[in-house]
């Protein structure tokens, strides 16, 4: 596909880049000061997934990333995108849709999907190579998902957990608007988990205190984990807790034993994995990814239940962890209103949304205006009954 002075090429793998030219779109370290850096769209990530065979034409997620070059081959930009034959591993439902296409005798399989995979996190998704023209590499990669969906024939294409600016140019070329809710931590430059919890309503700060200490009975210890201590045992036995919680949870964990391998190689200091421990032994894990101003809570499991430890592996802990290392955000995952009470503030997310079928189109554009609305009254519904202190809420005016 070409158009005026570019061309789009698609490709079926991430080692159709090279790992330095993904690094000019993406960042390729914490400690590249040009290029933000969000560790799940970079090349080790994404490769890793490939590689491991997690996102791969048997399992639903067939590469079709573009790379957008000048006339020259230099590249200019990229999208991660896959051809979909399901919606799972998404984290913003579309379920619905696909049901309702269907009754109605359309195909809405295979569709475009532009995410990382498995990872309801935000970041960058029309990538844009450093020193170019962001807003003119943008548009074009906009319009080249609407003309790869249009030329495969496919139902639809869809950008997830997409930067706000990103998607409403992504509406200018033709996409919807669609809205979801997550929870994140703000650390307002804490010098400590106690200096968080002076923020807090006396009845959270003392409720949230009583939790950490009940999580730590029957002997339980909790070891902060990255960088060359992420040795192949201990990936044995987070994939161990992992598996074994996935699978009550959703049937069929996404993630295989060899991609923990390769990312634990490949990208070991941006990983943190909180394990706790009883009795010599780990009982339950979390995986977090460290970006450049952000913890990104990623995967839970545990082999023994206890109260309160999910909360103090998962979100006690990461808000430790950030203030240590004075990163300003957690982002904790999809859903989870269990995490108000834990200093994490609803946020709204964004997606875009290209559907090729006009009546398809109207009926999920009629939804998507009811549904942005609840999204907000939800938000300030929640904002409302947050744990904080009046003035005390991060970002807010004293």
């Amino acid at each position: 596909m070409s158009k005026g002075e570019f061309v789009i090429r698609v490709v079926p793998s991430l080692t159709d880049f090279s790992r330095q030219d993904w690094g000019l779109l993406a960042g390729a370290s914490r400690d590249d000061s040009q290029t933000p850096y969000n560790p799940f769209v970079s090349w080790d990530f994404l490769a890793s997934l490939e590689e491991a065979g997690c996102a791969a034409a048997r399992t639903g997620w067939q590469g079709q990333h573009l790379r957008l070059e000048a006339p020259d081959g230099t590249l200019l930009g990229a999208v991660p995108c896959y051809l979909k034959s399901h919606s799972q591993g998404e984290y913003v439902f579309d379920h619905g849709w696909a049901d309702a296409f269907s009754r109605a005798g359309g195909d809405y399989y295979p569709k475009l999907q532009t995410s990382v995979p498995f990872t309801p996190a935000a970041g960058p998704r029309l990538l844009v190579a450093r020193g170019q023209d962001g807003a003119a590499v943008r548009q074009a990669l906009a319009a080249g998902l609407k003309m790869l969906a249009d030329r495969l024939g496919v139902s639809s294409a869809h950008v997830t957990f997409a930067p706000e600016d990103e998607v409403a140019l992504l509406e200018e070329a033709g996409f919807l608007h669609r809205n979801d809710q997550q929870f994140h931590f703000f650390n307002a430059g804490y010098g400590s988990y106690d200096d968080f919890l002076e923020t807090l309503a006396s009845r959270k700060r003392k409720a949230l205190r009583k939790e950490r200490r009940a999580a730590l009975d029957n002997g339980i210890t909790i070891d902060r984990l990255t960088g060359k201590e992420l040795t192949e045992s201990v990936w044995d036995d987070f994939h161990r807790f992992y598996v074994d919680t996935g699978s009550r949870k959703w049937g069929r964990p996404y993630l295989n034993r060899r991609f923990f391998s390769l990312v634990g190689e490949r990208m070991a200091d941006d990983i943190l994995l909180v394990m706790a421990k009883r009795g010599g032994r780990y009982i339950a894990g979390a995986i977090n990814f460290i970006g450049a101003d952000t913890l990104f809570g990623r995967n839970w499991g545990c082999v023994e239940d206890h109260p309160f430890l999910h909360f103090e592996v998962c979100y006690h802990q990461a808000i430790d962890f950030a203030i240590e290392r004075k990163l300003k955000v957690v982002e904790a995952g999809a859903q989870g209103e269990h995490k108000l009470a834990r200093g994490y503030l609803p946020v709204v997310t964004h997606s875009a949304h290209y559907l090729s079928h006009p009546g398809l189109r109207r009926a999920v554009a009629d939804y998507l205006v009811r549904e942005r609305a609840e999204v907000a009254a939800i938000g300030e519904y929640l904002e409302e009954r947050g744990p904080y202190r009046k003035g005390e809420r991060p970002g807010e005016d004293e």
